[in-house]
């Protein structure tokens, strides 16, 4: 049991037998009344996001969450198949689950899984991943003065945009959280 004091951001917490994540919480002591902690939390489970307020008094249980070091191995039709490290057990983890994320998939990508009830419930990736592009338009002599983009294809098959002066074959650091070009890695 945790009391409303402990609620804090990535707090993994228990509400009706499903886990959530605190993504946000923010402590309010008004000038009249109990104090109050006001928290939006996600399911780790449906990724259904709710606002949740907890007064000084009440407790909630704590979710027992266990995280692994996995490599990703291979797409499986709808699953992804990745591999604990330690123990070379293989688990197939749906794609709905890691959503937009799994566009950043490279094979023998080490992820951290988080595991609920041995079940698996969540993919943190690294933050940064390298990735090749595949097609894009050439750059013209010059187009490097403006701030001006273009799309490209990437390995994975994900699309981003970049600079004029990138161009085929050249490998790209990408934000995995925010799906955008950072910089060129030299070869």
């Amino acid at each position: 049991m945790a009391q409303m004091s402990d609620l804090r951001k990535n707090l993994k917490i228990l509400i009706d037998g499903d886990p959530y994540v605190v993504v946000e919480a923010n402590f309010v002591k008004p000038g009249k009344g109990t104090a109050f902690t006001k928290c939006r939390i996600k399911n780790l489970i449906t990724g259904a996001v709710l606002d949740r307020t907890w007064r000084s008094n009440e407790k909630f249980d704590l979710a027992q969450t266990e995280i692994k070091k996995m490599d990703f191995l291979y797409h499986d039709g709808d699953h992804l198949v990745f591999m604990d490290n330690d123990t070379y057990e293989q688990v197939h983890i749906e794609a709905d689950l890691i959503g937009d994320q799994v566009n950043w998939l490279i094979d023998n990508l080490t992820v951290e899984v988080l595991f609920f009830n041995d079940k698996p419930v969540g993919v943190e990736l690294p933050n940064f991943v390298v990735l090749e592009i595949t097609h894009c338009d050439p750059g013209a002599k010059g187009d490097t003065a403006t701030n001006a983009t273009k799309p490209a294809t990437l390995s994975t098959g994900a699309s981003v945009n970049v600079p004029l002066f990138i161009n085929e074959g050249d490998l790209l650091k990408i934000d995995t959280r925010t799906g955008q070009y950072v910089e060129r890695v030299k070869k």
